[in-house]
């Protein structure tokens, strides 16, 4: 009888297990963590900071059944479908690469934007703006192809993949928006009609991921370690940390603060994903500011999401709106050093 019963437990066990290798055509995105980036960029003969500045990340991995049931019940881990992530035919390994694509793109914006705001030495040159990924159900797939060089949009040439995204953001779903590209060394004119994203309505595009691609040398030398956390969205974070260590006023007051956005070599803050995620995370991680994209103000901006987030989570971390780098950097100038 007892070997009967635990044969019984060994096959439900087995069965237990086997089930979390069972693939569903979703995945599971989560709070992330709070990085410091002070022992992720060393500017040469960078200056001291007594608190700190981290970048916030989100967990992603394919659902089980078991992940799928526990992010029902769980409110800020979203289910979402495959395509949602992952491009028509891309791999695991494809996908990183696209990330860490956007992540380095990213690191280039923050530093040309930092070097610049301190006035130190900072040269760049533009190689153009290039396709990473195409969306297979919007208006982009069969005339934009990944590695595809963008020339010009209606005529006109921009310096970066952000400025270029905030062009084409600017129109509105039916409109149309030409495109001189580059494929193989030979150049060609395609057409492209915009069309809302099904996961966001409200917005409108082609459906085309794009990152810049240039050679940047400054001075004082610096150095990155940042593995395995792709996307663009750590660019606010990381000109504010370079930015830290080229002067000599410490910005962080011994403050403990995180945020999220993208940037540009302007310094402008553009939106990301996951910003209820990252500020659960930032929340758990004890961090007393949060940076979030403003968006000018939108009715649905990172900004409006994260305070509904804190305030639903009871969380006592200041949340800041900032549409540009200088808009972090003037609220920290007005903060006093914190007390300890």
């Amino acid at each position: 009888m007892k070997a009967k019963h635990f044969r019984w437990v060994f096959i439900i066990l087995i069965l237990l297990i086997a089930v979390t290798f069972i693939k569903l055509p979703y995945y599971i995105t989560q709070p992330g963590e709070a990085s410091e980036l002070r022992p992720l960029i060393k500017v040469d003969g960078g200056y001291p900071e007594k608190g700190s500045l981290s970048l916030m990340t989100v967990k992603v991995g394919p659902a089980n059944p078991y992940t799928y049931l526990w992010a029902k019940v769980h409110p800020y881990d979203e289910i979402v479908p495959d395509e949602s992530i992952k491009e028509e035919g891309e791999s695991d390994s494809d996908y990183m690469k696209r990330q860490l694509q956007m992540m380095k793109s990213s690191q280039e914006n923050a530093v040309i934007a930092a070097y610049q705001k301190a006035g130190k030495q900072v040269k760049y040159s533009f190689n153009g703006i290039f396709a990473s990924s195409v969306v297979s159900d919007m208006p982009a797939k069969g005339k934009i192809e990944v590695g595809d060089k963008i020339i010009s949009a209606d005529g006109k040439t921009y310096d970066s993949a952000e400025k270029l995204i905030d062009y084409i953001s600017s129109k509105k779903a039916g409109e149309k928006v030409t495109f001189h590209i580059e494929r193989d060394t030979k150049e060609k004119t395609v057409d492209i009609v915009l069309k809302s994203f099904p996961d966001d309505p409200k917005r409108a595009g082609i459906g085309v991921a794009l990152y810049t691609d240039r050679n940047v040398k400054v001075k004082p030398d610096l150095h990155f370690s940042i593995e395995n956390i792709g996307g663009p969205s750590a660019g606010l974070m990381m000109s504010l940390e370079i930015y830290n260590q080229l002067t000599k006023p410490d910005e962080t007051k011994g403050y403990n603060i995180a945020g999220t956005g993208t940037i540009d070599v302007d310094g402008k803050v553009g939106p990301i994903g996951g910003i209820d995620q990252k500020v659960v995370a930032a929340d758990k991680a004890g961090k007393d500011i949060f940076f979030a994209p403003n968006q000018n103000g939108a009715e649905n901006s990172d900004y409006k999401n994260a305070v509904k987030t804190a305030k639903a989570i009871k969380s006592d971390m200041k949340i800041v709106p900032v549409d540009t780098m200088q808009d972090a950097l003037d609220y920290l100038d007005q903060m006093k050093v914190k007390s300890t």
